[in-house]
């Protein structure tokens, strides 16, 4: 975005229409196209069909857009699809508060995801493991003849690790380098373009050949610290609002049922953003709940402390995040594409950092609602917001989520 700022005072206050002509002006993408795509022809019918079996038409999300967020001093203004109210708004408040501490510090692994081969019915796993690891060689040469694309980009297979699981089953799995795409496609033709000789080295049955989604080496890392003195609101000071966030934090990281709701916090802002992006936010959960478990206990994948004598609310988040800026939905999805463009992310490394940090800012300020005036106060405003003629009618209960 260059030097313009994601902080756009009063931008909730604008009609829609003048919120995308300013969208448009911000981010150099024609007015018109953004009425044409966001009025509800960002995936027509024919698309859908193409997408999916037994297609029957398209379901429609709300489409916002997250305001303040400050990566390695570069701003964004992020795109999100999601029905819950609140998170937005919620996003939008987390990514000022760590403006006043610079924003967030990003970073992200190589994006090495793995392909499995299975073997079962293995009599001599010793053996059928040493086999394969010495055919090393000659397995990464066999994987990247089959994805020349991804090897043209500076990717592929890179090395491959054996597991003896018990029970006669035995896993190679494949580490394969994926460039900007989320990879399954690519994962699963190494998969099967290697499965026959290593079944033949197993000396066994040759059994699944498919991705893991769990992407526990392309992990991406979000930091932020935030002055305690800049924390505070009328009606809480800087300090106790940072000792209610580090607490609720420390309650997330004794009581797994509490890291649930935690986690789930943060997946809010991280799949809003996968799914606007045309991105498998399926997987992306299903990895984030795998790693948050590794230890053996569910824990939070964020957590939130005291710093520098008190004086600094420290912030960390790390999580597996494999999300493509290329390839899959976004060959046909005009929504996902003007996503990314209004997004003006070059990799996506950079995309996985954005999301991250998205999910970090929606988690910072769901600990402060929960520890200062409570998470109903703003999110029902919001709900009763989107119900208001249901509501004013006395037709419908209020929730009581």
């Amino acid at each position: 975005m260059g030097s313009k700022t994601s902080c756009i005072p009063g931008f909730r206050d604008l009609d829609i229409a003048s919120r995308r002509r300013l969208l448009a002006t911000f981010c150099a993408i024609d007015e018109g196209e953004l009425d044409e795509v966001l009025g509800g022809a960002a995936l027509d019918v024919a698309a859908a069909d193409r997408m999916v079996e037994n297609a029957i038409g398209a379901l429609a999300l709300p489409f916002g857009v997250a305001l303040n967020l400050q990566v390695n001093g570069a701003d964004y203004l992020v795109p999100m699809a999601i029905e819950e109210p609140s998170v937005i708004a919620a996003v939008s408040h987390g990514s000022k508060r760590a403006r006043a501490g610079g924003g967030f510090r990003a970073s992200a692994d190589e994006p090495l995801m793995i392909a499995q081969i299975e073997a079962h019915e293995v009599h001599d796993p010793v053996a059928a493991s040493r086999r394969i690891r010495e055919a090393e060689g000659e397995l990464v040469e066999l994987a990247n003849a089959a994805i020349p694309g991804v090897r043209a980009r500076g990717g592929g297979a890179r090395r491959v690790d054996v597991r003896d699981l018990g029970e006669g089953f035995v896993v190679a799995d494949v580490l394969v380098h994926v460039c900007d795409i989320m990879g399954a496609n690519v994962l699963n033709t190494v998969a099967e373009a290697l499965g026959p000789r290593i079944g033949e080295l197993a000396g066994g049955a040759l059994g699944l050949r498919i991705l893991s989604n769990y992407c526990e080496r392309r992990l991406v890392h979000v930091t932020t610290r935030i002055p305690v003195e800049s924390f505070g609101c009328a009606r809480t000071s800087g300090r106790d609002a940072a000792l209610g966030v580090a607490s609720a934090s420390r309650f997330a990281e004794l009581d797994p049922h509490r890291a649930v709701t935690h986690n789930k916090g943060i997946m809010n802002g991280v799949d809003a953003v996968a799914l606007a992006t045309g991105n498998d936010f399926r997987a992306v959960e299903a990895a984030a709940h795998a790693y948050a478990a590794r230890t053996g206990q569910y824990r939070p994948l964020a957590t939130w402390q005291l710093a520098d004598g008190g004086e600094t609310l420290a912030g960390t988040l790390s999580m597996p995040m494999s999300l493509g800026t290329v390839g899959g939905a976004l060959r046909v999805h005009r929504g996902a594409q003007i996503a990314l463009r209004l997004l003006n992310v070059r990799s996506a490394a950079e995309l996985a950092m954005v999301a991250a940090a998205i999910g970090l800012a929606s988690n910072l300020a769901a600990l402060r609602a929960l520890s200062t005036e409570g998470i109903q106060r703003g999110h029902m405003t919001l709900h009763r917001r989107a119900l208001a003629t249901p509501l004013e009618s006395g037709d419908v209960p209020m929730p009581s989520e």
